[in-house]
């Protein structure tokens, strides 16, 4: 897969704390993003990375209406040599494309999603904070883009990934976490879209 790619004129200006343990958690964001489109008829087309920026989203885009929106959470590390690695993302992969399907919405090919997020990580790699505890932070999310109302599948889509430097995903750090319990309520029931990473769910 050929990703074009624009790179940022403003490329290591934006703002990012001096110590990593500052960083917190999807506080800052690199320069770059991917983007995939999808139209019916015609498939996933035109994969490039641009700068990072706002979407730009009709007021009527079926994904502010329906829902129609699916998204992973990635990790990448520096090796003690120096390299980039990713922890299991085939795993991930399958796991989008399963929410894909359960949200009625066009699966994507293993191997463009991958190379997506291998060359964006690669491009980004100074992002990638080196004290333990830290990571690159991955978010790929798939949203429906089509500028319609009713309830049907929509027929455009937009794939992106967006990256993000993390410490610890709460303040007080790696230690265990208070939680509450409901019965009142439920988040998932048999038959539902509970299994799919959709937002709906969040």
């Amino acid at each position: 897969m050929q990703i074009r790619v624009a790179l940022s004129e403003t490329r290591g200006q934006k703002p990012r704390p001096e110590n990593d343990s500052d960083l917190g958690f999807g506080q800052y964001f690199t320069d770059h993003m991917f983007k995939l489109s999808y139209r019916e008829g015609e498939g996933w087309f035109d994969p490039r990375i641009e700068p990072y920026g706002p979407l730009n989203l009709d007021p009527a885009a079926m994904v502010l209406h329906y829902n129609q929106e699916v998204f992973e959470g990635m990790k990448a590390y520096i090796l003690p040599g120096g390299d980039a690695a990713l922890f299991r993302p085939n795993k991930n992969v399958e796991r989008m494309n399963r929410s894909l399907a359960r949200m009625s919405m066009p699966q994507i090919d293993p191997d463009v999603f991958l190379s997506a997020v291998k060359e964006l990580v690669w491009l980004e790699r100074s992002w990638i904070p080196t004290s333990e505890g830290t990571a690159l932070y991955i978010r790929p999310t798939a949203i429906a883009t089509e500028a319609a109302l009713g309830v049907r599948a929509a027929t455009e889509y937009l794939f992106y990934i967006i990256l993000s430097p993390v410490g610890a995903f709460y303040k007080e750090g790696f230690r265990p976490t208070k939680i509450f319990v409901a019965d009142e309520f439920i988040r998932a029931a048999r038959g539902g879209s509970g299994a799919a990473k959709t937002s709906g769910n969040y």
